[in-house]
């Protein structure tokens, strides 16, 4: 194959692939219809595609086009009307809300706009949260390091409300990463902070990514950062354009 971010046009009643040789993600014929009281809203429509293990791909296109609606299709936050996702060659499409969040708790980090961190506990408690969550025995001493390494060292015991805009992504990106995730989602990881503090956390995004090897997805308005990643995915109307 040679470009690991293709355009599928057979259908997933083949065998899936094994988890060994399976992509980080494949998604076949992937539809999203809500209703609304005049009638019915297509907000995506067959969209395809498979991304390899390590990659890192950016999910484009304007406004209303369906960005986010398909990363959250992809991490499971939400069900598809059509079509399927794997992740490692297992369906998450067919799993129930339980299911999905313990793939969610084994495999996936995630990355928000809006930093999501929870304003009752500390820098390093925000960070400490997944693995506790998960049932590690030691919390901390990975969720310090790993403050460390994003230069929050000395801001382990302050409050989301104690720190700027760009301390509270950097946060945010240690809470991801500190699971060692398989694939990590961020949707808009810049769009709440001034360009030269969205340039640093892109750099340290993409640095941290880069550390772990883990499969990079990412949803962005901005084609600088788009350009960074290996593959582009772009969306029109709720449809994937070449």
């Amino acid at each position: 194959m040679a470009d690991s971010v293709v355009l599928r046009a057979e259908s997933l009643a083949l065998a899936p692939a094994s988890t060994a040789t399976a992509p980080a993600l494949d998604v076949a014929g992937l539809g999203k219809r809500v209703a609304l009281p005049d009638g019915e809203l297509t907000i995506l429509e067959d969209v395809s595609f498979a991304i390899e293990r390590g990659d890192a791909v950016a999910i484009v296109g304007a406004s209303g086009s369906g960005k986010s609606t398909l990363l959250s299709l992809l991490a499971g936050l939400d069900t598809p009307t059509t079509g399927t996702v794997l992740i490692d060659g297992a369906p998450l499409s067919t799993l129930d809300e339980d299911g999905r969040a313990r793939v969610r708790g084994e495999k996936v980090g995630f990355v928000f706009q809006s930093f999501q961190l929870l304003p009752t506990l500390t820098a390093l408690e925000n960070v400490m949260l997944p693995l506790e969550l998960r049932g590690d025995a030691d919390a901390a001493t990975p969720a310090r390091r790993i403050l460390e390494k994003v230069g929050l060292g000395a801001r382990l015991g302050h409050y989301p409300r104690q720190l700027s805009g760009g301390e509270q992504q950097r946060v945010a990106l240690a809470r991801a990463f500190v699971t060692d995730p398989a694939l990590l989602f961020a949707d808009e990881p810049t769009g709440n902070l001034d360009t030269h503090t969205g340039q640093a956390i892109i750099d340290l995004l993409f640095s941290l990514n880069a550390d772990a090897g883990t499969t990079l997805v990412l949803v962005t308005h901005d084609e600088h950062l788009a350009a960074r990643c290996g593959h582009q995915i772009r969306l029109d109307s709720g449809r994937r354009v070449a």
